[in-house]
């Protein structure tokens, strides 16, 4: 259950970051909702998470999804670059956020 929180607030966050993004763009009332709706939620999620994994770990977490989920949503919709060293490194965030979970024990 933690686990999904801390899941779900790392993808809140992408919300919030993508309403900055829409927001930028002139897309003022829908950026601005996205914004501190996905914020919001992305906070109340990871303090939730928070109960059961130790801060390391949840902020490790939470913000590797952040990156990841923001760098795939901004090669498919940004034009961003999608250069083989990018998602190169993209795959080493996924496979050391896998790692956390696997040593973290029993969180």
């Amino acid at each position: 259950m933690y686990w999904f929180a801390l899941i779900v607030s790392g993808l809140m966050e992408v919300v919030g970051v993508t309403g900055i993004e829409k927001f930028n763009r002139g897309s003022r009332r829908t950026g601005l909702a996205m914004l501190v709706i996905g914020f919001g939620l992305s906070l109340a999620f990871i303090s939730f998470a928070m109960r059961e994994i130790s801060l390391g770990i949840a902020y490790a977490v939470f913000t590797a999804i952040g990156t990841v989920a923001s760098a795939l949503l901004g090669m498919l919709f940004w034009g961003e670059s999608k250069s083989p060293i990018r998602l190169g490194f993209i795959a080493l965030i996924i496979a050391s956020v896998v790692g956390l979970k696997l040593v973290s024990g029993g969180q």
